[in-house]
């Protein structure tokens, strides 16, 4: 089992929002899922840049925390959906404003790489 180089800090609010939002994929997918409930082969089509690996890791990461749900339905064909939960909810408005951030950043961005 993977096991962290660096322990989670439980006393330190900032390191404990990076340890959700932090991945990778964390934050488009908190996104979309506000969006409302996808299944997980949504997901991967969303995001053709990610492996179904680091997306299905990420996934089990956000489930564990709380902020969303994975919804089993035991019928033929099987199937999951997952949905946001109201604690991944309330991530919202913290990635509204780093979208917003990184919009208006994007001119010096651009300046900065060409």
């Amino acid at each position: 089992m993977y096991q962290k180089k660096i322990p989670l800090d439980l006393n330190c609010g900032v390191k404990i929002t990076m340890e959700i939002i932090g991945g990778k994929w964390n934050t488009y997918i908190l996104y979309e899922l506000n969006k409302g409930t996808r299944r997980p082969s949504e997901l991967h089509r969303l995001f053709p840049n990610a492996s179904p690996r680091a997306i299905n890791h990420q996934l089990r990461e956000l489930e564990k925390y709380g902020m969303i749900q994975k919804i089993v339905f035991a019928e033929l064909p099987p199937h999951v959906e997952y949905s946001i939960t109201d604690d991944g909810r309330s991530l919202m408005p913290i990635i509204r404003l780093m979208e917003q951030w990184g919009n208006d950043f994007r001119p010096k961005m651009i300046r900065i790489l060409t």
